[in-house]
């Protein structure tokens, strides 16, 4: 028997290659660290890394967790971005990841488990980790003075790259200054990164040795003018589970905030907010894709299913896919539609994607 799924996504690999080449194109001669983060932003952390094995020269995760479950399938360096707890800091060790650190006391406490190559994070204006800028270059060069510890990388992070282009432009002037500082101070093979997919796509990457890219690598633009670039790489889809003729007056779902204003068609679809669908989305005029047409969401989502209105869709039954995200024929719901919608971000809107969602690559 054929198998059968009742919401899955679907992964384009050829767009994520399509992706990682726009990036590349982008950053002349530095490394790509591909970061695959919160299941590769809900598109699966697995079957994407092994997708983009020959593009990246490495890979970035938030975790210890991550790090273990990605280095089953690839050899390349594993940057933690986010700060280790006390307890996962001997095996981050053990493992050979490159753990982000912030402060003097991280880089004592890994320089006396054994030896490790760190990023060495500053603050520039994220205010979420690394050293304060003012303080970078003195606490540099008590880290480098230490026994076991490398440095594999100095790094800043942008937090508006992609909504003041004025202030990111005066960080990465500020970021270069105390780099050179830092260099001139401390010479060593160290590299830089600091761009992000925003930044990797609005400025200009030529002076830094890494470029994180994140979002971009799955088809998904922080900025919308660079879109057409780009080709996502998730098709979010699920079925038709019920048909039903509704008369007048009937109410959808919980609270009964839909009230059928005359007989409709109504379909229930085997997919609701514990896969990830957005609550949000209730009542807000977002709509799905069915046989190609776009059929309004009636209702409040609920746990496990969802109404749709398919009143003018010719021939529909059960058992027929319905896309959430994604293009069918001429017709495309966007993350950026979806998440403008629900008053959210793209970002949450595929890292929010349910794990009984089957991911399958095409």
């Amino acid at each position: 028997m054929k198998e059968t799924f009742r919401c899955w996504a679907e992964i384009d690999r050829n767009a994520l290659r399509h992706n990682a080449k726009v990036v590349r194109d982008r950053i002349g001669s530095a490394e790509m660290l591909a970061v695959v983060k919160a299941n590769a932003y809900g598109h699966g952390l697995i079957g994407v890394a092994q997708t983009l094995a020959d593009d990246a020269q490495l890979f970035g995760v938030a975790n210890l967790q991550e790090a273990l479950a990605l280095r089953e399938v690839v050899p390349h360096p594993v940057v933690i971005l986010g700060p280790a707890t006390p307890e996962e800091r001997s095996t981050i060790a053990e493992c050979g990841f490159i753990p982000t650190i912030s402060s003097l006391e991280e880089a004592q406490a890994f320089s006396q488990l054994r030896s490790a190559a760190i990023n060495f994070k500053i603050d520039t204006g994220m205010g979420r980790m690394g050293v304060v800028e003012s303080e970078a270059s003195e606490v540099f060069k008590r880290v480098v003075a230490l026994p076991n510890i490398a440095i594999h990388s100095i790094s800043t992070h942008l937090p508006v790259s992609n909504e003041d282009a004025e202030y990111t432009r005066g960080q990465l002037v500020r970021f270069q200054n105390i780099l050179q500082q830092i260099r001139a101070e401390v010479p060593g093979p160290y590299k830089a990164h600091v761009l992000q997919s925003a930044g990797t796509l609005a400025f200009n990457p030529s002076e830094f040795d890494i470029v994180r890219a994140g979002i971009v690598l799955y088809g998904i633009s922080p900025l919308p003018e660079f879109q057409k670039l780009l080709q996502p790489a998730m098709t979010w889809k699920t079925r038709i589970a019920l048909v039903r003729d509704m008369p007048k007056g009937s109410s959808i779902s919980y609270g009964r905030t839909f009230i059928a204003p005359q007989k409709m068609r109504i379909a229930t679809l085997s997919a609701g907010y514990a896969d990830g669908y957005p609550w949000h989305l209730s009542n807000r005029d977002a709509t799905v894709l069915v046989r190609g047409q776009r059929c309004a969401i009636i209702g409040r989502v609920t746990m496990d299913l969802m109404m749709i209105d398919v009143s003018k869709v010719e021939a529909v039954q059960v058992g027929d896919d319905v896309v959430l995200m994604g293009r069918d024929g001429s017709e495309e719901v966007t993350c950026a539609e979806l998440a403008e919608k629900a008053g959210t971000i793209p970002w949450e809107i595929v890292t929010r994607i349910g794990t009984r969602v089957r991911r399958v690559y095409v």
